[in-house]
């Protein structure tokens, strides 16, 4: 394939590429204005005729960033992600990405307009993990617009976003867990069953609140993880599938846990025959007063009073998973069997998040080559 170059004007060019022949004889040809130097016009032309070379077509339409976003929304996002994810995707198109580069062209951004917006938001405050959720955004719609052949190149690609420091995370200590349990079940709150759980198995707050009957087999000592209950701002409490697919997935109990839950089921059953006609039965294993699916953030705020109670600010309801897996990991546990039992999609990241919770697991690796040296 071959391509001209020609001046329009001061830093404004026109690129003429040749697409050989069509099915009438005809000579076929495709015109892309560019702005820059003559140095980035010559890149630019190198690199479309690249892209023609791979196979990904030309295209200079004259679609938005802002109408892309959307089309990419309801195409791909809608169909494919979580209720909470789309909104927060929303969010960031709406507050971030419209305003400041909604109105250039697709096929026309450039790297330095996304680093330049980027540097806007971190000037302002914006903290660097949600400057990356930003890129990550726009990166995921130029994705699917490669994918759809609308554009021929990953503008975002060439930007890197501000580095994002981890959090280690910092689990609650075993005698401090032990203490908030203890009374929440003096107290005999009625989800105290729902905080146990979570302690003991290492669930998601949303995966245990999607238990159902149907879901748990206590003579077998197992549940299965198969959907989850959210808090949506647009749709209020919607019920969708596990996280990610490893997160359908069976998981083991205890006997102490398997005790827990069959006295909760008792005390569901008669509090249902004592609501007759006003209960509304989903089958859940931990429901809101009447049967239908309990708010996420009422067993958030009930972990939260039992903490604060005890002096254990700044703790969530979510440090019991971790704390579930670093007990497990911290006592010889797996990264594999720890990954399987938290429905992570892959051991590595259990092991990104919790592998400085594992003392000692280099010493003893770096004795076990030693020894296989020493034996030749």
């Amino acid at each position: 394939m071959e391509g001209s170059l020609r001046r329009r004007g001061k830093n404004s060019w026109e690129f003429t590429i040749e697409q050989g022949r069509g099915a009438d004889g005809k000579r076929h040809r495709k015109y892309v204005s560019f702005k820059g130097n003559k140095g980035q016009a010559q890149q630019k032309l190198r690199d479309l005729l690249q892209a023609q070379y791979n196979g990904i077509p030309i295209v200079t339409d004259k679609i938005t960033v802002s109408q892309w976003l959307s089309r990419w929304m309801t195409e791909y996002l809608v169909p494919n992600v979580r209720q909470k994810t789309i909104e927060r995707y929303q969010g960031i198109i709406d507050l971030h990405i419209v305003p400041a580069i909604g109105h250039v062209v697709l096929a026309k951004l450039t790297p330095s307009e996304i680093q330049g917006m980027e540097g806007e938001l971190t000037a302002k405050g914006m903290a660097p993990k949600g400057v990356e959720l930003v890129h990550t955004v726009i990166s995921g719609a130029y994705k699917y617009a490669l994918r759809m052949e609308v554009v021929w190149r990953n503008p975002a690609k060439a930007v890197t976003p501000p580095k994002v420091t981890r959090r280690e995370v910092e689990p609650p200590e075993i005698a401090r867990v032990r203490q908030l349990l203890g009374l929440a079940e003096q107290e005999d709150h009625p989800l105290f069953p729902a905080i146990h759980l979570i302690a003991y198995s290492g669930l998601r707050r949303g995966e245990a609140l999607g238990l159902r009957h149907q879901d748990i087999n206590l003579e077998a000592g197992t549940i299965s993880i198969i959907q989850s209950i959210g808090r949506s701002l647009m749709q209020g409490i919607v019920v969708e599938p596990t996280k990610t697919n490893a997160g359908r997935r069976a998981v083991d109990l205890d006997d102490g846990t398997i005790d827990v839950l069959r006295a909760h089921i008792g005390k569901q059953l008669l509090h249902r025959m004592e609501r007759e006609g006003l209960y509304q039965d989903n089958g859940l294993l931990f429901p809101g007063h009447l049967g239908m699916p309990l708010n996420p953030m009422t067993l958030t705020r009930v972990f939260q009073s039992y903490a604060k109670r005890l002096g254990m600010d700044g703790t969530r309801l979510h440090d019991l998973r971790h704390f579930h897996a670093s007990v497990m990991l911290q006592n010889g546990a797996s990264l594999l069997l720890v990954s399987r039992r938290l429905g992570h999609a892959s051991v590595a990241t259990t092991g990104d998040v919790y592998g400085h919770l594992m003392p000692g697991a280099q010493k003893e690796a770096a004795n076990v080559f030693a020894q296989v040296m020493e034996q030749g």
